[in-house]
């Protein structure tokens, strides 16, 4: 099995990435496979709703990390999306990151596992996780959850690291997923089918 770590921070080795390392090391002690991928300081598309990825398949936008994301979506059984927190939100590249691959390739996230980190030097972050969670939600996934609030608070990792309690939830966050990918297996080798959602009704308000 494996989990696939979304880095939303333009910094390759800041407060995020030290967040999802412990995560990812907890993963790793319980026998699962992570990789970690950062977005980068190259631009990022919005979304722009045009519907396109409907027809075509996939996102229209293909030149930019949200391709390559998407393409590693499909061999992940469980996700952890983290970013840094500047404007009490999520990271403008990481909001628009996730609207696209949720929007135009749903279907390679329901029912898998996922959980939402943040980092930031005081405040912010529970605004950030709410707009996160929102993604998994909506794609049928289970959401991971912690013993606090899946928070990492310092404006450098130097600082982070000392968030013994923020270091100590990620731990948690890993094992919590560990857990939860044997039991969806453990269901699935004796013949618990995911369960099928109704689509029928759209409701317009006209």
């Amino acid at each position: 099995m494996k989990a696939i770590l979304y880095n939303g921070s333009p910094k390759k080795n800041g407060c995020t990435f030290l967040a999802l390392s412990e995560i990812a090391s907890a993963l790793g002690k319980e026998g699962i496979e992570t990789e970690i991928l950062q977005i980068g300081t190259a631009p990022v598309r919005d979304c722009i709703g045009c519907g396109r990825c409907r027809e075509a398949g996939h996102c229209i936008f293909t030149d930019d990390i949200v391709h390559e994301w998407i393409s590693k979506a499909q061999e992940a059984d469980g996700f952890v999306f983290g970013t840094p927190v500047y404007y009490a939100h999520p990271a403008g590249c990481m909001l628009s990151a996730m609207d696209r691959m949720f929007y135009s390739a749903g279907s390679l996230f329901a029912h898998k596992p996922a959980a939402a980190v943040a980092s930031a030097r005081r405040a912010g972050t529970t605004a950030a996780l709410d707009a996160m969670n929102k993604h998994f939600t909506i794609a049928q996934m289970p959401v991971v959850s912690s013993t606090y609030w899946n928070m990492v608070f310092g404006p450098v990792p130097s600082l982070a690291v000392k968030d013994e309690e923020g270091l100590q939830t990620m731990r948690n966050i890993g094992r919590n997923m560990a857990w939860l990918l044997r039991c969806i297996e453990c269901g699935r080798e004796h013949g618990i089918d995911i369960p099928e959602a109704e689509r029928s009704h759209k409701t317009d308000f006209n």
